[in-house]
């Protein structure tokens, strides 16, 4: 057995995430479906290695400096992310959320140090509005000056850790993935990864995904939805037609089905849009049939969920 490494500081046990091949829940005559668990990060998310690449990337070309004060919006796992950077590089970071979302991402966000503002969600849902003005706050925060805003929405330094994903992938199935799939917020993870893998095997077919409560990809319109991180309510800005061959849209419930299946038959806790990814990775199974290869990603823990309704009995 190979002892766990020695490290430097926190930051460098962020990725090289391993992947479980899920059994109980995948029919016979079904395709092989792998779960890579994102969620075994430090913060419980993949947004570590986003958030990392953006401050990092930032910092190299000069725009971030110490004594600034880096500032996002975000529904808690991005701000979670960026809070524990922020916390061992030594920068303030103010963060914009709201009262839609779990209440253990944004005491997260505060236990790393994050001064934390809400936006208040009326309904307590993700509402089309809620995120375009969470990041307009965002905005004026940063004007106020010897700020470095993050902007995940249309920051591109974001592909730099997502396609570490699709690196390590490439390494953990060499004989290559015949289906990818994965819930889209910003679009910057399944891009990322997608980008890797066509570039190894051009005929990997990616997926993305939304909830099917708020079908702006597959239906135009959008709609309140409960799952937390993805389905902003517009085309997210990441997304590249030439990198993703069809969105779907899946139901909430079987979502939150699903994770609940995933807890008791195969030991995983995960959230919300990890639920809708694996729904979607069994739909794949079954259409592509023994013999194939269908991945996806846990996206984050479920521990994050468990003052909500995700796992109550």
């Amino acid at each position: 057995m190979t002892a766990p490494p020695l490290v430097a500081n926190a930051l460098q046990v962020i990725g090289n995430t391993p992947v479980v091949h899920l059994h109980r829940l995948v029919p016979e005559n079904h395709a092989d479906v792998y779960l890579k668990l994102e969620s075994v990060n430090p913060t419980g998310s993949y947004k570590d290695r986003m958030a990392k690449s953006m401050i990092e990337e930032a910092e190299r070309r000069g725009d971030l400096k110490p004594g600034m004060t880096v500032v996002e919006a975000t529904g808690g796992s991005t701000g979670s992310s960026l809070a524990y950077i922020c916390a061992i590089k030594g920068y303030r970071f103010r963060v914009v959320s709201s009262n839609a979302f779990a209440p253990e991402k944004l005491r997260t966000m505060s236990a790393f140090g994050a001064e934390v503002e809400l936006i208040h969600s009326p309904t307590g849902t993700i509402t089309g509005d809620l995120v375009p003005s969470m990041a307009r706050r965002a905005r004026d925060i940063a004007e106020s000056g010897n700020c470095y805003w993050t902007n995940q929405f249309t920051n591109r330094d974001s592909f730099v850790g997502y396609e570490d994903i699709g690196q390590e992938l490439v390494q953990q199935f060499p004989d290559g993935i015949d289906a990818f799939c994965g819930a889209v917020g910003t679009g910057g993870m399944a891009m990322g990864v997608s980008r890797v893998l066509k570039s190894q095997r051009p005929e990997t077919q990616t997926v993305v995904l939304e909830p099917a409560s708020s079908p702006v990809l597959t239906e135009g319109r959008a709609g309140s939805h409960g799952v937390e991180g993805v389905g902003l309510g517009s085309v997210p800005p990441h997304l590249e037609k030439s990198f993703y061959d069809e969105a779907r849209a899946i139901s909430e419930d079987e979502g939150r089905q699903m994770c609940r299946r995933l807890a008791r038959e195969e030991g995983l806790l995960v959230g919300t849009s990890t639920g809708l990814n694996v729904a979607a990775a069994l739909a794949l199974a079954k259409e592509l049939g023994p013999g194939k290869t269908v991945v996806t990603v846990a996206v984050d823990t479920g521990l994050k969920y468990l003052n909500g309704n995700l796992f109550s009995v």
